[in-house]
């Protein structure tokens, strides 16, 4: 009976045993498949690669699609083409006469392959991979493929196509410094194919070919991605107008170089932006396009011969670089308007004060002069004359604080923090106009009215658009959302509101008083009829002084009480006798707001409203000083690229940091 109930014991025993032998061997087994499923998951690829390098493969990219750039309407800027590089492989290809013959036939008919070509294609019958022609587009891919689909093209071997992408501007010219171009492909450079190329590419796919262990071909697709699709701010169409009315006017009369700005006043979009020498973005590298900087033809060839590689490219380095973002100059007379701007919200004047101008103001060893005799003159028609005199007395009545408190609001001396590249950072901006501390006599009275401050275009527009819109100030940008290929959007840029800058009430102020400077003053001849418009003129005299060359600007909006839209000219050393007199600026404003303003549906004025003055002005500028000139006096002194007269070679796009923040104290807003 014991040894029963021992029995009975060690069977228990041994089923415990068994029971936890068996609970431990399926805990070990759910381990195993846990972490099966787990390295799957985490690294299949990696593993799957590893198996199929071990049973010998081929592998094909498939090439992905750079995303497209489209105009704010839908209109293509830069799309992708795919094209197709010709493969020969001259082993399988001589294997046997009847299918060579067949071969080489196809490739002369189809692709335009000479004797001589072929003899070179095929010179290493060892060889599985010769280019024979690059990029061919679909047409003629087409015609090839569709012949061997036939019975006597059955019997082509030893060819096969290779995709990819060639990147296309269907408009060529058409805002090229906006767009940049791209190289090796799919790397952007410069404009937008530079700052948002992240966006624009995608990544490649592969097809993994392989013999199984029954010597079968199997197939492993990993397919591409594609990249990102860019809504712009730019209107294909304002743009189409800005460039035809500046290449007619530097082709019937030429300057230095023009550059024109258009910005949708309400949020600092960018509408248009085009520099007089331009290039296509489709073959950005052709010499072509530097001929401009050259006297004679003679000269142009000499160098394309004999120029370095490094010279050839500085000289296209002129033309790709975009003068609205990277170029600094002295703006002149426009700049008035911030000097009013600021003195109107601080309270240091009113509408109803006066001014004396007797021709100039003495400030230390200097007569800095004025360009009339004004007399006694209003806040309002300060700014409608443009007198440098009454800016003066401005100017000292603000003092260095204030007046460099509202260059700082205006966000002068400080980078825009535009989305496309090539803008100085904010270190080398801050250089660039006189600070409080940096604001003597001499240099607050030029500062007051726009000589010896620098600035870039898309500075001065962006705070000249917060001027007039009741004070508010954005970041400028010419992206506006970005889409998958399906046009699913990914995200959008939305406007950023910086900071206040001015009230209402003041930008109500500035904006009759620049209504004035057109109807009754020096901006007289950018008047549009039908339309209200408002602007300021600029002449700057460019350094060195008293050698008669001048930068002439006009920046105007419309309509007055709404306004829609602002438009910035900038003409450098017009190719006339007395560049001062002309008024090229204006002329370009007008004739490219007689087309923009219906286009954008901008209404004109009632016949009540619009006034058609009796008297209008010209800007006549004299020299700023008489007597006696300082050696340097513009901000920054020799580290100011602008004196180097040609700044090409200072702040490139590649060495220029475009993430850096803005440092401005936006406390000092409203």
């Amino acid at each position: 009976m014991a040894q029963k109930r021992k029995g009975r014991r060690f069977l228990g025993i041994m089923k415990k045993k068994l029971l936890i032998a068996m609970y431990a061997i399926l805990a070990v087994f759910v381990v195993l498949v846990g972490r099966l499923i787990y390295i799957n998951i985490t690294a299949g690829k990696e593993y799957e690669q590893k198996v199929l390098a071990q049973q010998g493969y081929t592998s094909t990219i498939i090439p992905y699609r750079r995303g497209d750039i489209y105009d704010t309407n839908g209109t293509v800027l830069a799309t992708s083409k795919k094209v197709y590089n010709l493969v020969l492989e001259p082993k399988n290809i001589l294997e046997k006469e009847d299918q060579k013959e067949v071969t080489v036939a196809a490739l002369k008919k189809y692709f335009g392959i000479s004797d001589s070509e072929m003899d070179t294609f095929l010179s290493n019958p060892e060889s599985y991979y010769v280019v024979a022609r690059k990029k061919e587009p679909y047409e003629k891919v087409r015609e090839f493929k569709e012949y061997c689909a036939t019975e006597d093209g059955s019997k082509v071997t030893g060819v096969w196509l290779e995709e990819e992408y060639q990147r296309l501007y269907p408009h060529d010219t058409l805002a090229c410094h906006v767009l940049g171009y791209t190289v090796g492909g799919n790397v952007g450079t410069y404009g937008i194919e530079e700052a948002y190329n992240h966006y624009l590419n995608g990544s490649n796919g592969r097809v993994y070919s392989y013999l199984n262990d029954s010597s079968a071909l199997e197939q492993t697709v990993e397919p591409a991605v594609d990249g990102y699709n860019l809504v712009t701010t730019i209107d294909a169409n304002v743009q189409a107008i800005v460039q035809e009315k500046v290449d007619a006017w530097m082709e019937e009369i030429g300057a230095k170089n023009v550059s024109v700005m258009v910005m949708d006043p309400k949020d600092c979009s960018i509408l248009a932006m085009y520099n007089s020498h331009s290039y296509n973005p489709n073959d950005a590298y052709d010499l072509e396009y530097i001929r401009y900087q050259f006297d004679t033809d003679e000269e142009f060839e000499d160098f394309k011969k004999n120029a370095t590689d490094e010279e050839k490219v500085n000289a296209l380095y002129k033309v790709w670089r975009n003068f609205a973002i990277s170029d600094v100059y002295e703006p002149g007379s426009t700049y008035k308007t911030f000097t009013i701007a600021g003195a109107l919200q601080e309270g240091v004047f009113n509408q109803e004060d006066t001014f004396v101008c007797n021709g100039g103001e003495m400030k230390d060893i200097y007569y800095i002069q004025c360009s009339h005799t004004h007399g006694t003159i209003t806040l309002s028609q300060a700014l409608e004359y443009s007198c440098n005199d009454a800016l003066m007395q401005i100017g000292e009545a603000e003092g260095p604080k204030v007046f460099d408190k509202y260059q700082r609001i205006f966000g002068f001396g400080q980078c825009t923090n535009i989305d496309i590249p090539g803008e100085p950072d904010n270190d080398s901006m801050s250089m660039l106009v006189y600070h409080e501390n940096s604001l003597n006599e001499v240099e607050l009275a030029t500062s007051s009215f726009g000589q010896g401050v620098t600035v870039t275009m898309v500075e001065l527009g962006t705070a000249f658009c917060s001027v007039i819109n009741g004070g508010y100030y954005y970041q400028p940008r010419v992206v506006k959302r970005i889409e998958d290929m399906n046009g699913n959007v990914i995200d959008n840029v939305d406007s950023i509101l910086v900071r206040r800058t001015i009230s209402e009430d003041v930008s109500e102020q500035v904006r009759k008083s620049l209504l004035g400077v057109v109807e009754a003053g020096t901006g007289g001849s950018a008047s549009v009829e039908g339309y209200s418009i408002g602007g300021k003129t600029g002449t700057a005299e460019k350094h060195p002084r008293n050698q008669g060359n001048y930068l002439l600007s006009f920046i105007g909006f419309s309509p007055i009480d709404d306004p829609q839209v602002v438009i910035y000219v900038v003409v450098d050393e017009p190719k006339v006798e007395a560049q001062m007199y002309c008024g090229a600026a204006k002329h370009i404003f007008a004739n490219i707001a007689t087309e923009v303003f219906p286009y954008l549906n901008i209404y004109k004025a009632s016949d009540e409203e619009f006034l058609n003055p009796d008297f209008t002005m010209e800007e006549l500028p004299t020299p700023i000083y008489s007597g006696e000139t300082p050696q340097n006096d513009v901000a920054g002194g020799n580290s100011n690229p602008y004196l180097a007269g040609d700044s090409v070679n200072v702040m490139l796009p590649e060495d220029t940091d475009d993430t850096t923040d803005d440092t401005s104290d936006d406390s000092d807003g409203l």
